[in-house]
């Protein structure tokens, strides 16, 4: 899940196409996920008349808030705090490059634990304010329209 923070902590070193590969496996663990939450709750519901409902529920939840949470938030944060430290790095120092790219890269790798729980918690914030009040939190009984 953490694959295209690395690939942004890296863009500096590496081939932009390798990022952009980054991307390309977080997006197939994001897919993995809402396919199996997709899966258990067709299992959870088998008897259940609205199960195709509750399916579908899990699988866009579970799709949204991990292309936010896992994908696309954190890798703008590490982005700009890559960027940031490679631009202030060459203007406050005199170190060689390769020694801001890599100075940057670790910069980029150490702020991903932190970063991880303060953008989990924004996005359960923002879900429940928006597509949650739709169709209620993934285990609820679908909100009635």
């Amino acid at each position: 899940g953490y694959a295209n923070e690395v690939g942004e902590s890296f863009r500096s070193l590496v081939p932009v196409p390798v990022v952009w590969a980054s991307y390309g496996v977080a997006t197939a663990y994001v897919t993995a996920d809402a396919i199996d939450k997709g899966r258990r709750a067709a299992t959870a519901h088998a008897q259940d008349p609205a199960q195709a409902t509750r399916v579908g529920v899990a699988v866009v939840d579970t799709f949204v808030w991990q292309s936010l949470a896992s994908v696309a938030i954190p890798g703008f944060t590490i982005n700009r705090v890559c960027a940031a430290s490679l631009a202030l790095l060459g203007a406050l120092t005199r170190w060689p490059l390769p020694v801001r790219r890599w100075t940057t890269t670790a910069l980029g790798l150490a702020t991903i634990p932190l970063i991880i729980t303060p953008i989990d918690r924004t996005v359960d914030f923002l879900m429940d304010s928006s597509l949650r009040k739709f169709y209620g939190a993934p285990g609820e009984p679908p909100a009635p329209h």
